[in-house]
Order: structure tokens, then C-alpha cells, then sequence
């Protein structure tokens, strides 16, 4: 039975799965509606999968590591293991996933991941605690994958909705191979904002996702029909973020990655791997985001 845990303030509830720990509810009350897709399996089953040990799909769906190689599987493990819930109250929810013999058939180290869901005014804080349990240098990439309900009031469409990139003209994009589901780095493809927008066209995922890289995206929001702000992300110092839906559904991912899918045709050690996240022996990797809802 998957257990669900809450915490609210007067401005949002907030609920996280212990199967995951995924967030799979922020409620505004203020305008009474729910932001986080509600995981309708006609569209999309997930609510915002946390992606570990790897983000999207590494190259023919394996990696070798120290002369082995291991099967994988896209966005990792992570989002389908029962975590467990060190903490629910307050404006906390803490959950940890610890290495066992199953992860280590797939992932060969001992470690810890820790996810921490806090509430503070109209802002979700999401916190990864990656720590090295083992004795060797532990590699890893790690990333968001939240869907938002767009469109998110009656009597509008997805295309009403705008992106919003604080500071930029441009974004460069590379789209996935398509048998390989693989980063696509020969060919990149220009977004030219206007006013710092983009509109959500009902087309822009007819290739799957919009992957970024070179730490382009440290703040994206999604502008309501009128232009005022819906959901808000702070992703400061994450080099990759991706945006995707599933084709023309009615919600739209906003992804921050610390490292993403292979480039396609990948086949050296996992530590070789670009942007790939280390953490040596006893030490630990600390990162988070936040959500602001408006």
C-alpha cells in the first residue's frame, strides 16, 4: 500500500509518497486548484519522479564501470523503490533509500539517498543528500521531473501559457535520438524568446524533450493566459534542464538535471561520463530546488 505524507501551511498542502518520494500534490488554496499533474494514465502515469543513479537513458540501455558492464534502465531506480519516512511533520518530509543487493545488481555501490520536501510560505524546497557509504569513489547523475496541470484554469488551452527565462533572448536545445532516446549533441536547435518568453505550442514536443545544457536554465516559470505567474523554478547551478510533455497532454515538465541521458554512441567508464556527479568515500553530495507557486 503506498503511504502518502502531508504537511501544509495556510498557502499550499504539500504531499510526497513514500514509493519514490515523490511529490505528487501541491494544492493552492488561495486559488483552489492542484499544480502537480495528478499522474492520469491515459497521458502520463508519474506525478514528478526523483531520477537516480542516472537521468534519461544511457547509451543501448547500459554503462560499464571498472571493466563491467551493467544493465540499466531509463531514469534509474529511484522512482520505483519504496523509500523510507525518517520524517513528516513541521513543514518537513524526509525519506531515504539505502543501497541493497538488488540495487547493486544494476548499481555497484553503497550509499544513501536522502530527499527532503519543505514547505516555507508558497515555496517547495527539494533537497537530494547523495551519501558514500562505500569505500571507492561513488558516480552518479541525479534530477526533477515534475509535471505542472497546464492548462491550469477552465476555459484555457496549453498554448495560452507561456514560458518564462528571467534575463534571456536565446536558448540553445538538442532533441533525443529517437531509437535511442540519447542526447543528440552534432545538431542544436535555437529557442529566440521574445520579452524573455516562450509560447508552449501545442507542436514543441512532437520530438519528445528539449534538453539544455551549459547550466542555461537556473530559473523558468510558466506565465498564466493573462501573464501573471503560475509555478516558478529556482535551479541555481544545475548544468542540464530539460522541458517535455507527452505530446500535446495537459501539463508540462520543468526538469533540472545535475547530468542527463548519454550522448548517443557513449561507451566509455561511467566516471568519464560529462557532468557525472562523484562522491568519494564517507563524504556526500547536497543539491536542491525550489518550486514557488503565485
Amino acid at each position: 500500500m503506498d503511504i502518502i505524507r502531508k504537511i501544509e501551511n495556510e498557502h499550499l498542502s504539500v504531499k510526497v509518497s513514500d514509493h519514490g518520494a515523490e511529490l505528487c500534490s501541491i494544492f493552492d488554496k488561495k486559488n483552489n486548484r492542484e499544480v502537480i499533474w495528478q499522474a492520469d494514465p491515459e497521458y502520463w502515469k508519474r506525478h514528478a519522479p526523483i531520477l537516480f543513479p542516472n537521468v534519461g537513458k544511457q547509451f543501448e540501455n547500459k554503462y560499464t564501470f571498472e571493466g563491467r558492464t551493467y544493465e540499466t534502465k531509463q531514469h534509474g531506480f529511484a522512482r520505483d523503490t519504496d523509500f523510507v519516512c525518517v520524517k513528516a511533520e513541521g513543514n518537513e518530509i524526509i525519506h531515504e533509500l539505502k543501497s541493497n543487493e538488488e540495487t547493486k545488481k544494476v548499481y555497484p555501490f553503497d550509499f544513501t539517498l536522502r530527499v527532503t520536501h519543505t514547505l516555507n510560505n508558497k515555496t517547495v524546497k527539494v533537497t537530494w543528500d547523495v551519501i558514500n557509504d562505500g569505500n571507492k569513489d561513488m558516480f552518479f547523475t541525479i534530477g526533477a521531473h515534475p509535471a505542472f496541470n497546464v492548462p491550469a484554469e477552465q476555459g484555457t488551452v496549453r498554448s495560452d501559457y507561456k514560458l518564462l527565462f528571467e534575463g534571456k533572448d536565446k536558448l540553445e536545445y538538442m532533441l533525443l535520438n529517437p531509437q535511442y532516446g540519447t542526447a543528440e549533441t552534432a545538431e542544436k536547435f535555437e529557442i529566440k524568446l521574445q520579452d524573455h518568453k516562450y509560447t508552449i505550442e501545442d507542436d514543441m514536443f512532437d520530438k519528445d524533450a528539449l534538453v539544455f545544457d551549459d547550466t542555461q536554465i537556473e530559473k523558468a516559470a510558466i506565465l498564466m493566459k493573462d501573464g501573471g505567474k503560475y509555478v516558478e523554478m529556482i535551479c541555481e547551478g544545475f548544468p542540464s534542464f530539460g522541458i517535455w510533455s507527452n505530446h500535446q497532454s495537459p501539463f508540462v515538465c520543468l526538469e533540472p538535471w545535475m547530468g542527463r541521458c548519454d550522448d548517443t554512441g557513449f561507451n566509455k567508464d561511467l566516471s568519464e561520463k560529462k557532468n557525472i556527479n562523484k562522491v568519494k568515500e564517507n563524504e556526500r553530495f547536497n543539491k536542491s530546488y525550489t518550486i514557488t507557486i503565485y
